[in-house]
């Protein structure tokens, strides 16, 4: 393999760019999982995620990516063949459901239009129609990933609320956390999933279950098998700052160092950040002439945009030139949008001149392979980006 100068460009929408204050962070030796400076590092982890997530009973942290996180979520709070509600508006809500099925919980999807977020309004509709409470749990991606649209969290709640239905809310906030805003305590969320490689700017390998203290209440008589996702073990263990198994202890230096990186900006200004870096990747899309996958403008999300490419051009062959062409990587379509869409990661540690960096090389790499498209993507990005200010 010859040598290639630069830096990849990793404009994924995760795993994301880790910075180098958390690569130093994580080159150190590890230490003793059962000393007294461990149990230092773990607790002020664990009150510093808290306050990440918007506020939680508590945060369980596990040496796995987030898929694993899924899965504790639905064996700590419920029992078999237990009835859970899916919404489904994009791929990693369907994989989410199917982890529910394979755990042999009675499984329901609310079906969602992909270009769409989840509908509050056909959630309460369904809601309405079980009185007796058969539905034990709602699943929601907040931020679904695969599609670059958001769902309004607070609305899945109301809908809830609305008919005094007692469902558990889990939460899917994987692409979003310490990106976009995010309350786990005020907006009512009962679990929420999140991983590492994403805002919090980390490599893969640990995952994250911020729950409210009813889910730590029905935990209690849930009775789906669990052993290494055991939320009681964990809370033993953890108040102490130790955990029942051997942890990812470089991970969590880097995880520290993540937080304290995320407390000096401030969660406001990562926010703003985040949402004026989405918006400057929306105006070269549009100013390519090219489709977003999302419908509405209020639904797009800020940490990754996926572009609908033209009727007879490969998103898979364009986006394996741009990385063999300029060494940079974007996401794939997952699923039915294999092939149809481009996903263009700007989350985590990320500013105005690598944004603009990967938008000269989409356009290079359409001008490489034959995409139909307009010039004036670029100089769009750039007149929004010297003219506005985080």
């Amino acid at each position: 393999m010859s040598f290639r100068s630069g830096r990849h460009f990793l404009q994924l929408p995760g795993p994301t760019n880790v910075p180098d204050r958390v690569l130093r962070a994580m080159d150190r030796p590890t230490i003793d999982h059962r000393g007294s400076e461990f149990a230092d590092l773990v607790q002020g982890i664990l009150r510093d995620l808290a306050e990440t997530f918007g506020g939680a009973e508590h945060v369980f942290i596990y040496p796995a990516s987030a898929s694993g996180a899924w899965e504790a979520a639905l064996v700590n709070t419920l029992s078999p063949g237990d009835r859970v509600l899916a919404c489904v508006n994009g791929f990693f809500a369907d994989k989410w459901r199917a982890v529910a099925e394979r755990l042999g919980l009675d499984v329901e999807v609310l079906e969602g239009e992909w270009r769409r977020a989840v509908d509050p309004d056909a959630l309460r509709t369904r809601l309405e129609r079980d009185p007796d409470a058969a539905i034990k749990a709602v699943m929601v991606v907040h931020n679904e990933t695969s599609t670059g649209i958001t769902t309004p969290v607070p609305q899945i709640r109301g809908a809830i609320d609305a008919v005094g239905h007692g469902a558990l809310l889990m939460v899917d906030a994987v692409s979003s956390l310490a990106s976009l805003p995010y309350r786990h305590r005020a907006w009512n969320v009962d679990v929420t999933v999140a991983g590492s490689q994403k805002g919090l700017m980390l490599p893969p390998g640990l995952s994250f279950t911020a729950v409210s203290p009813r889910a730590l209440e029905l935990h209690r008589a849930a009775r789906l098998p669990r052993a290494y996702w055991d939320w009681s073990s964990l809370l033993e263990f953890n108040a102490n700052g130790f955990f029942p198994y051997t942890p990812a202890t470089n991970l969590l230096f880097g995880l520290r160092e993540a937080l304290a990186m995320l407390h000096e900006e401030g969660s406001e200004r990562t926010i703003a950040r985040h949402h004026r870096l989405a918006e400057a990747t929306r105006r070269a899309v549009g100013g390519w002439r090219l489709d977003l996958y999302g419908m509405l403008a209020e639904e797009l999300s800020d940490t990754v945009t996926a572009v609908l490419m033209p009727e007879g051009s490969d998103a898979e062959a364009f986006r394996r030139t741009v990385l063999d062409r300029f060494d940079m990587s974007l996401g794939t379509g997952l699923g039915p949008l294999k092939g149809r869409v481009v996903r263009i990661g700007h989350l985590g540690d990320f500013n105005d001149l690598m944004l603009l960096g990967t938008l000269a090389g989409i356009e290079m790499g359409l001008r490489c392979t034959d995409v139909p498209f307009a010039s004036g993507g670029i100089q769009a990005a750039m007149d929004y980006l010297s003219t506005t200010r985080e």
